[in-house]
């Protein structure tokens, strides 16, 4: 099959013009549409209060997305949990780490990050072992992170502020598309959800991450490309390599 048709399972980028995904499309002449297969709610104060955690008896937080972010602090003011100027935030990536701003004085706080994995991270946080660590999280999230802080001695409790739900995609033409591209675990159950008799059929299936590979597998799909590699550390990229190869073959 000769690509020509691509579903990302994504909003669209916030400046599409600069996306590489734009870029991708002008060059090889595809038609990228963007449409969002998952959506975050954020759990009820009640629910929160269930777990009986107290975000005040802890001294360092866990960020591994702007969402654990937001929610962390919304479900704080709702609890009227008072943090502590002394907290430090240990965030996933830079980026991360700046949008913190929104809600602390960024340079009055003990602020770390990583590059942008959390193998990154875990380097910084092992060597605030003496800490107490709040790790916010979705009702479904990687289980490598708390077995990485399990195995280095962290002391840590995980707080579930977030879930993560399958979108409406009745709109969507899922047939119409060459190839699908998931990012996350939740972006392969919604399509279920959606489509329970869906059938790959020759439809390419594009996943980022081993979770969502996992995940993909699990549900019968077969699986044409991959990321993050060594030749393809982003989707774009991998997709470029795949659509340069595979309609060149079919010219």
């Amino acid at each position: 099959m000769k690509v020509k048709n691509i579903l990302v399972s994504q909003p669209p980028p916030v400046d599409l013009k600069k996306s590489p995904y734009t870029k991708l499309a002008d060059k090889y002449k595809l038609n990228i549409d963007y449409f969002k297969f998952i959506k975050i709610d954020g759990i009820s104060s009640a629910e929160f209060r269930k777990d009986r955690i107290n975000i005040t008896e802890f001294s360092a937080v866990i960020f591994t997305s702007r969402q654990a972010v937001d929610h962390f602090f919304r479900i704080a003011k709702e609890v009227r949990a008072d943090i502590s100027e002394d907290m430090k935030y240990f965030c996933i990536s830079e980026s991360t780490a700046y949008y913190l701003q929104n809600y602390i004085q960024y340079r009055k706080r003990k602020i770390f990050h990583g590059k942008q994995t959390f193998n990154d991270l875990m380097e910084v946080i092992k060597k605030h072992k003496e800490d107490k660590f709040l790790f916010p999280c979705s009702e479904i999230h990687k289980p490598d992170i708390p077995n990485a802080l399990k195995a280095e001695g962290i002391n840590f409790e995980k707080a579930v502020i977030y879930r993560t739900l399958a979108c409406d995609l009745s709109k969507v033409d899922i047939y119409s598309y060459d190839m699908l591209v998931f990012f996350s675990p939740s972006g392969i159950k919604s399509l279920f959800n959606n489509f329970p008799d869906f059938k790959q059929g020759e439809q390419i299936i594009a996943v980022f991450g081993k979770t969502t590979k996992n995940a993909a597998i699990k549900a019968g799909l077969k699986i044409e490309i991959a990321a993050p590699s060594k030749q393809a550390p982003s989707m774009s990229m991998a997709i470029e390599q795949y659509v340069k190869e595979n309609n060149k073959r079919r010219r």
